[in-house]
């Protein structure tokens, strides 16, 4: 299949059309300028470091770039980074998975065109022994078991997606961790997680990166409720989002075809990843009836 061809599987039309979207990467136009070519290009995307510590982004970005023509360059950090990257005009789309960050993003005006990309889900994992005795509870009172306990938790204290979804759970604990036992590693998490298994402590984590790492880690998961429907507490989506072109110079165009490749093409890649034998992810952009929320922050009022 040539390029022209797999543009037309993705329902974007042609480079041509696609990058009349805009003149000249999203600085404004004069009118007179040719459309830019896709091919030959370079895409800056700012990625939460689950997707890249999962393995999954390596399984991705080849083929787009191969489809496509151009270079992905990537920059591995916390959702909440990815974000201010992003709003300083240094990519030119963000992949990151923390709702309530990327609503202030789009409702600022520094993201258009969200899409739901895929979901997977936290586990706290831990010394196998389990010294807080949480193995097999709902997570809130996992936490709070931990915390009575005053067994060694490592958050990654860095505003990622896992660092806000951690700091919710304990917030339903009704816990405010604080302690000799509670520390902030502001590392990704892999890293916290090796850290994890050497100081034999408790730390929450995505599904994708424990498996990819579980191997080699002496650690075990204590509260798992399972990828196929995890409850809203440890539900873990994610979204892409381009940067708006009207606040910056992005790649726009190519920006937009990596969205329409993530949520086109490449969610067989999504669906058929595994990590030590288990499902990582699984995909969401696909489905038969519309879902105009996904585009819009959550609170969004609506007509």
């Amino acid at each position: 299949m040539d390029r022209r061809d797999y543009l037309r599987v993705l329902g974007l039309g042609g480079a041509a059309s696609l990058s009349g979207c805009v003149a000249d990467g999203g600085g404004g136009s004069d009118g007179g300028s040719s459309s830019p070519s896709l091919a030959g290009g370079r895409l800056t995307l700012a990625t939460a470091t689950t997707a890249h510590d999962s393995g999954l982004l390596g399984a991705l970005n080849p083929g787009f770039g191969e489809a496509f023509g151009v270079e992905v360059r990537t920059l591995v950090e916390g959702t909440g980074a990815a974000l201010r990257t992003a709003r300083d005009g240094d990519c030119d789309v963000v992949l990151v998975h923390a709702r309530s960050l990327e609503d202030r993003f789009l409702r600022e005006g520094h993201g258009v065109n969200r899409r739901a990309l895929m979901r997977n889900d936290f586990l706290l994992v831990g010394p196998p022994d389990d010294p807080a005795d949480a193995a097999g509870a709902d997570i809130t009172d996992a936490f709070r078991a931990v915390a009575r306990a005053g067994a060694p938790f490592l958050s990654r204290g860095d505003d990622s997606g896992t660092h806000v979804r951690e700091r919710r759970i304990w917030d339903a604990a009704g816990v405010d961790p604080a302690g000799a036992w509670y520390r902030e590693t502001g590392r990704s998490m892999g890293d916290t997680l090796t850290t994890a298994s050497e100081a034999g402590a408790y730390t929450l984590t995505d599904r994708g990166t424990f498996l990819t790492l579980r191997p080699d880690l002496g650690l075990a998961a204590h509260v798992d409720r399972g990828i196929a429907d995890p409850p809203p507490l440890l539900r873990n989506d994610y979204g892409v989002i381009p940067v708006n072109p009207a606040r910056h110079e992005v790649a726009y165009p190519l920006a937009m075809a990596y969205v329409g490749y993530l949520t086109g093409p490449a969610q067989a890649t999504i669906r058929g990843f595994r990590r030590d034998g288990e499902r990582a992810f699984h995909p969401t952009a696909l489905a038969p009836e519309p879902r105009f929320e996904q585009y819009v922050p959550t609170d969004w009022p609506g007509e």
